[in-house]
């Protein structure tokens, strides 16, 4: 596609004039980090931008340039980058000692919050990110279970170890993983059967996260549910990010129940940390009281500085009452996308739930990764790119996360810039889908 290759290429020339200062650290960076950064998912071309601060919901790059972020930290930075709040709750725990070696308040604390809040935990343990509490999780449904097979799904993501994007990563742990697709009732349900007794777990985030922000069919959950009981594996809910939607995640909406549940970036206020938990009978076998108890060891799993953050985020700051009131402010803002899209009969569609969105070129909502089109995943540089220069960063893959210190008018700038992509490239989107049909 010529006149998309111009386009992108004319995009990214703009940016290059507009950040020498980026481009020149992104090329000092690579004599000591693998292409300049040291993760993955942040590298674009022609090169990503250097952030030097961020306060509320904005950032500021090297260049001087100012940003509204919906990059969200891929949703870990739901408190913005400035809260009063959990900024002193961290100075206070700076200021009684960095790394006690003993148990402290604040875990048990935010342990109790946790708990208290998601219908499935009666008991939790913390780890140091979400990746550690999927493969926590993922062991803990081997030894229970004494089988040695998990379901995941393809196009999924639970960690930089535990990821299908693709197809199966060449870094994934070793652990002897069946896939599946996403949504798809039949055809999950006969997997199921075929692997049978030997099944430890079926691990699945409620709405698949880095495969497009696609929701969970309801039917498809009940059957993952009836058909993990039937042959006696767990089903693990990884609501790693979709713990932020509504006051109690995903399952609190769908009054659900897995066996075990995997949490992660937003619950320790933006600071690194992950937590599994699930029933008092699973959650006994790390009672070091016990004989034979497993060991879980982390010199950082209790660091006072995340629990204390976590503890005021949970506690003082995202209340239920807020959580809710969030969730309807963040859906009124994705509705009102697909509704400018609609009218401009413009092939992009607003997927995802609340203030997790994934931004499609179709004209419908996305069900399965299959759905995702060779020409949608050719327009996102485009998107990226164009939005950045306009003000509105972005995850390069099209994700909006929003974050609580968001006001209407950066939802605003937001829509701004979208409208004004959607009437300056209409007719090339809707010339690259064709080709790619």
């Amino acid at each position: 596609m010529e006149n998309l290759h111009h386009a992108i290429e004319d995009a990214r020339s703009r940016f290059v004039a507009a950040n020498p200062m980026s481009e020149s650290a992104d090329k000092a960076a690579a004599r000591y980090l693998p292409g300049g950064n040291t993760r993955t998912v942040l590298h674009f071309d022609p090169f990503p931008l250097t952030l030097v601060g961020g306060d509320g919901a904005e950032v500021t790059d090297l260049d001087g340039h100012r940003y509204v972020d919906f990059v969200g930290e891929y949703s870990a930075a739901l408190f913005g980058h400035s809260n009063a709040v959990i900024k002193a709750a961290i100075h206070e725990a700076l200021e009684g000692g960095i790394t006690m070696g003993a148990p402290t308040r604040y875990e048990r604390e935010l342990a109790g919050l946790l708990c208290e809040r998601f219908p499935s935990l009666d008991q939790v343990r913390f780890c140091n990110s979400g990746t550690e509490a999927n493969l926590m999780a993922l062991c803990t449904a081997r030894v229970v279970t004494g089988r040695e097979k998990i379901l995941a799904f393809n196009d999924a993501y639970h960690g930089g170890v535990v990821k299908f994007l693709g197809g199966q990563s060449a870094l994934n742990v070793p652990f002897d993983f069946v896939l599946a697709d996403y949504n798809d009732i039949e055809g999950t349900s006969a997997v199921i059967d075929g692997v049978g007794k030997e099944l430890a777990a079926v691990i699945i985030e409620p709405v698949l996260g880095a495969g497009g922000n696609i929701q969970g069919n309801r039917q498809f959950l009940n059957m993952l549910r009836q058909k993990t009981e039937e042959v006696g594996a767990l089903l693990i809910f990884d609501e790693v990010k979709t713990a932020r939607l509504g006051p109690a995640g995903i399952q609190g909406m769908l009054d659900f129940n897995p066996d075990l549940t995997t949490l992660g970036k937003f619950i320790s206020g933006g600071m690194p940390t992950g937590a599994f938990g699930g029933s008092a009978e699973i959650m006994s076998h790390y009672d070091p009281r016990r004989k034979g108890a497993l060991a879980h060891a982390g010199t950082f799993n209790n660091n006072v500085c995340s629990m204390a953050a976590g503890c005021a985020g949970m506690r003082d700051v995202y209340t239920a009452a807020r959580a809710a009131e969030f969730f309807d402010w963040s859906e009124a803002f994705r509705l009102s996308l697909n509704a400018m899209f609609s009218a401009k009969s413009v092939p992009l569609y607003a997927n995802g739930m609340g203030s997790m969105i994934a931004l499609h070129f179709s004209r419908e909502p996305t069900k399965r990764p299959s759905d995702i089109t060779a020409g949608c995943r050719k327009l996102r540089p485009l998107l990226h790119i164009e939005l950045l220069l306009d003000g509105v960063s972005i995850c390069s893959r099209g994700d909006l996360f929003l974050s609580l210190p968001m006001t209407d008018e950066h939802l605003a700038k937001a829509r701004q810039a979208l409208e004004k992509f959607a009437d300056r490239y209409k007719p090339l989107i809707e010339e690259t889908l064709a080709a790619h049909a």
